[in-house]
């Protein structure tokens, strides 16, 4: 470039970016012009698609526009990570992200087609899960402790439900399997849904995944639930003790909140914060997720970045106990 080329590019730098942000500004006052997709990391018909479609049904008349839920199950949420990573930064691609996502998987995996700290742009928290330790009714087992004694006396011969390598549910069939002496087999699904339904059909003997995936099935007979994964006993099912009641000594660990690619534009991730947050703070809506066996827990970006430091140092409880170095992640062909 010659010192005449670099002079004027000096001199029109500062124009083309005032030009750049005038644009922006009237793009984002024009803030959503056609419909929003939104990634969800898990199969159709699990609690988290089932309340971020009602979720959608709810916001679409306010914004104008209508959210298109995408689903990319399996693989502990990484495919999903990594599409909503290199979508383009401009409102029309948000993603649900969890614990999987930014916790769990970059102690799990080298080699991710993502970074979790670098590569997303914070929008809120939405909710906590209630997960709960669920079995099947013809193990007749009626307590944790049953259940210990039944998977010594029967190694190899159960099967778990979970959503791949590195996920939640694997960590928690590692803790049993190292704390127990047992051998329980993990069989990896898309969502919470397939898997439970997978325990009512007799696939599997034991799933732990939230609640509200298995409340359509509770008066079946077919499925019985052990112990709730949180702080204290779930008014949908208060007969049934905590883990820590129950004698397990395991964190609750269960998240799910919105995101959207790195950049994405101050006034964009206002507008959507104010509107999910005021959303998951109406009364109710707020009654409609507990009755799906969720906690709500929307906030700021800050606060959600706050949120995601603990969330990584209890991660890093999890991978002690599942003593296993990183692996390569390779991706499925």
């Amino acid at each position: 470039m010659t010192k005449l080329s670099r002079l004027s590019f000096a001199l029109a730098a500062p124009a083309l970016l005032a030009v750049a942000f005038w644009a922006f500004v009237a793009n984002a006052q024009t803030y959503p012009d056609r419909p929003i997709r939104v990634i969800v990391p898990i199969a159709p018909g699990s609690v988290t698609d089932v309340i971020m479609r009602a979720t959608a049904a709810e916001l679409a008349p306010r914004i104008g526009q209508t959210f298109v839920v995408e689903n990319k199950g399996g693989a502990s949420g990484i495919p999903a990570a990594q599409a909503c990573a290199q979508a383009a930064p401009d409102g029309y691609t948000l993603c649900l992200i969890y614990h999987n996502t930014m916790s769990i998987n970059p102690l799990m995996f080298n080699k991710l087609p993502y970074n979790a700290e670098k590569d997303f742009t914070l929008i809120t928290n939405l909710y906590l899960l209630v997960e709960t330790l669920f079995v099947s009714s013809s193990l007749n087992v009626n307590t944790v402790a049953d259940l210990k004694r039944y998977v010594q006396a029967n190694p190899g011969k159960l099967n778990y439900g979970t959503l791949g390598p590195g996920s939640g549910p694997e960590m928690f069939l590692k803790w049993m399997n190292q704390q127990w002496n047992a051998n329980i087999v993990g069989v990896p699904y898309r969502g919470g849904g397939p898997i439970a339904q997978a325990l009512a059909a007799g696939e599997l003997q034991i799933a732990k995944m939230g609640l509200g995936n298995f409340l359509g099935l509770l008066s079946t007979g077919k499925i019985k639930p052990l112990a709730v994964a949180s702080e204290r006993r779930s008014k949908l099912v208060p007969e049934v003790p905590t883990l820590a009641e129950a004698g397990i000594d395991f964190p609750p660990f269960g998240w799910w909140g919105l995101a959207g690619p790195k950049g994405l534009p101050k006034p964009v991730v206002d507008k959507i914060n104010t509107e999910f947050v005021k959303l998951y703070r109406e009364p109710k809506f707020v009654e409609y997720l507990e009755k799906q066996a969720v906690v709500p827990n929307p906030g700021t970006p800050a606060q959600f970045a706050e949120f995601l430091k603990k969330d990584r140092k209890a991660a890093e409880f999890l991978i002690r106990i599942a003593d296993k170095p990183p692996e390569d992640y390779k991706p499925k062909p």
